[in-house]
């Protein structure tokens, strides 16, 4: 089973070498990963280059972008410009971020989770470090694939119609998965380090684009109200729950169809009331 690896990176100097270092170390080795080195200012390249020249499934690719880390298009444009230079002899893709630190064992298990020719996405869970120790970054469910480490299976990903060139991408792609009948797996053993916890880097521009995410997934004003009370009560913020709210009447373009909205909310409205049983 053949893993390629597009790792977008934006002046992570401090991490990418631990990210890559993990990599190099797996128990099962991917065949290629490109790293995508989106404008940095630090020198991320110079240390991609120092583990290309060691090992030859290693490129680096210098793109220029800009400096704004707005989540969502930034990081899949850097991903597709990586992608794109890849040819079609892989089994998996993965988009991995250059802050995260895998199990020697990670894509090892990988390969059993899709040796499951129902799997269509899979991954681990995520940890970041509180106070010398790691927690679990608890800001989705142990159900979903985190995007810092996603893993797709091809025919999924082309299924999928690739990932999207939004704020939103790594929530639409897992509903989407199983909108095309696909299965998401994640294994709870797998503990990734995730070095930057979500929305650290983001800029104050970022507050409402989560809410605009809901709208252009067509979850519909009343499951974002819950989703939006929901992330408030977690992170302990009202504001949090007015940026969604705001957000969400921000939204100007849908990024599914309205029959995937449809089944969207189903899933989202059967999971509410699971929970709330």
């Amino acid at each position: 089973m053949e893993f390629y690896i597009v790792i977008p990176a934006h002046n992570e100097a401090d991490f990418i070498g631990l990210t890559l270092e993990s990599l190099v170390n797996q128990s099962y080795l991917p065949k290629k990963i490109v790293v995508v080195n989106d404008n940095s200012t630090d020198s991320t390249a110079e240390i991609v280059e120092s583990f290309s020249k060691k090992y030859s499934w290693i490129t680096l690719l210098n793109t220029s972008s800009t400096d704004a880390h707005i989540p969502g298009a930034k990081v899949i444009n850097a991903f597709y410009k990586g992608f794109n230079t890849l040819d079609e002899d892989y089994d998996i893709i993965c988009k991995f971020d250059a802050d995260i630190i895998l199990p020697t064992n990670y894509l090892e298990r990988l390969s059993e989770l899709f040796s499951d020719n129902n799997t269509g996405i899979a991954g681990g869970l995520a940890y970041i470090e509180k106070n010398g120790a790691w927690v679990y970054e608890n800001i989705s469910n142990k159900n979903h694939v985190r995007g810092p480490f996603k893993a797709y299976r091809k025919a999924c990903f082309k299924a999928i119609g690739g990932l999207k060139h939004s704020i939103g991408w790594d929530t639409v792609d897992t509903l989407l998965a199983k909108y095309h009948g696909w299965e998401v797996k994640t294994d709870a053993n797998l503990k990734v380090k995730h070095l930057k916890p979500t929305g650290n880097t983001y800029n104050s521009s970022s507050r409402f684009l989560q809410g605009e995410a809901l709208y252009k997934m067509r979850y519909g004003i009343v499951i974002t109200l819950i989703s939006a009370l929901k992330m408030a009560f977690k992170k302990r913020s009202f504001s949090t729950f007015f940026n969604y709210i705001i957000g969400y009447f921000k939204g100007k373009e849908r990024i599914i169809t309205k029959d995937q909205g449809k089944f969207i909310r189903k899933i989202r409205w059967k999971g509410i009331l699971e929970k709330s049983s």
